[in-house]
C-alpha cells in the first residue's frame, strides 16, 4: 500500500502542474458494468430546476436499533459464510456483514434505453434517498437516461436480508446530463435517487460532511471505500470460490485509502476503484460515526500514458438540498 500510495503521490504532482491541459478521459473505466423488465422510467430533474425539494433530516446518521455498528465488514453474518476463514485477501475484503453501517450500501441495477442491463453502487443517505453518480443513471455519450433503475441493499453474493425491500427509483435529481463541458460533467457527476420505499428506516443510512480539500487530503490512510467492482470476488483464487454469485454481487471494502490531492475542484484518490464501483461513498470516521466525505466516479491517465489516477466528486451541493 505505501508503494502503491507513494505512486498515487507522483502521479497527482504531475497532475497539478498538467491537469488543465488533460483531455479529461473520464469514462475510460467509469461505466458501470453491464451484466429485462418491463421499463418505468423515474421522473427526471436537474438541481436547478428542481422546486420545493429538500431531504428529510441534516446530513447526520440513522442507526435502526436492531443493528449493531461494527467496524468489520468482512465478518460474516449470514451462516453460509461464518466458517470461511479470511485468508489471502487482497487488500480489498468482501462486505459480508449485515450490521450497520454495512446494510446501508447497496447495489444499482439499471436498464438503458437500448435495453441493456448495468449496474453502479448507492448508498442510503435518508430513509429513501440514495446518493451515486449521474453517469450511472444517464449514459455520458448518448445523454439517454435509463429506463429503469432498482436499489437492492446489502448485496452479498446477489443475496439480500429480504427481497421485498430492492426498492424502484422514482426520481432522479441530478447534478449533470453531460452536456456541459468535460470539467462540469466531472465536478457535477452526482445523483440523488428518490425511492419508492423508506427502506433506510431499516436499513440505516449514512450521514455526510463536506470538508474542505485541505482537511481531506491531510488525513492520509484514514478512508473507506466500498463498491460493487467488476473485478471482485475474483474467483479463480481458491479462497474466493465459494462467492458463486460472480464477480459484481458482493461489494468490496477498501480501508486505509487516502485523497491524495485535488485540481480544478475536482477530487484525486488512491482507493482502488473499478467498473461497477461508480457512484459508491468514500467515508471518513468522524467521532465515531462513518460518514461520506467524497463520491468515487472515474479515473483518468496522466498526459504521458504512463499513469492512472481516480478521480472523487466532492459533496457539497448536498448543503442547498437537507432541511
Amino acid at each position: 500500500m505505501k508503494n502503491k500510495l507513494q505512486s498515487k503521490q507522483s502521479i497527482a504532482l504531475f497532475i497539478a502542474v498538467t491537469f488543465s491541459a488533460i483531455t479529461l478521459n473520464i469514462w475510460v473505466n467509469a461505466n458501470a458494468q453491464t451484466t429485462t423488465a418491463k421499463p418505468t422510467p423515474p421522473k427526471y430533474t436537474k438541481l436547478q430546476d428542481v422546486k420545493n425539494f429538500s431531504i428529510k433530516g441534516n446530513g447526520k446518521a440513522f442507526q435502526p436499533n436492531n443493528l449493531q455498528q461494527t467496524n468489520k465488514p468482512d465478518k460474516a453474518d449470514d451462516q453460509e459464510f461464518q466458517r470461511r476463514a479470511i485468508i489471502g485477501w487482497d487488500d480489498r475484503v468482501p462486505m459480508l456483514s449485515r450490521q450497520y453501517p454495512w446494510s446501508a450500501i447497496g447495489r444499482i441495477q439499471g436498464l438503458t434505453t437500448e435495453g441493456k442491463d448495468y449496474h453502479c453502487t448507492g448508498t442510503l443517505i435518508s430513509e429513501d434517498v440514495v446518493l451515486t453518480n449521474a453517469h450511472c443513471v444517464i449514459d455520458p455519450e448518448t445523454r439517454q437516461f435509463s429506463q429503469k433503475i432498482l436499489f437492492s441493499p446489502n448485496v452479498i453474493n446477489r443475496k439480500m436480508k429480504d427481497e421485498s425491500d430492492i426498492a424502484q427509483v422514482q426520481n432522479v435529481i441530478y447534478g449533470t446530463d453531460f452536456t456541459g463541458t468535460k470539467l462540469e460533467n466531472q465536478t457535477n457527476d452526482w445523483a440523488l435517487l428518490i425511492l419508492n420505499k423508506p427502506i433506510g428506516l431499516k436499513y440505516g443510512y449514512i450521514g455526510w460532511k463536506s470538508l474542505p480539500s485541505s482537511t481531506l487530503t491531510k488525513n492520509r490512510n484514514k478512508y473507506i471505500f466500498v463498491g460493487y467492482s467488476g473485478d471482485f470476488p475474483n474467483t479463480d483464487k481458491e479462497n474466493y470460490r465459494f462467492f458463486t454469485a460472480g464477480k459484481g454481487w458482493t461489494a468490496s471494502v477498501q480501508r486505509n485509502c487516502s485523497i491524495v490531492g485535488e485540481e480544478s475542484n475536482v477530487l484525486l484518490h488512491d482507493c482502488d476503484a473499478t467498473g461497477g464501483s461508480s457512484g459508491g461513498a468514500i467515508i471518513g470516521v468522524i467521532g465515531n460515526q462513518p460518514c461520506i466525505v467524497a463520491l468515487n466516479n472515474a479515473e483518468i491517465k496522466t498526459r504521458d500514458g504512463r499513469g492512472i489516477i481516480n478521480l472523487g466528486v466532492k459533496i457539497d451541493f448536498l448543503e442547498g438540498v437537507y432541511r
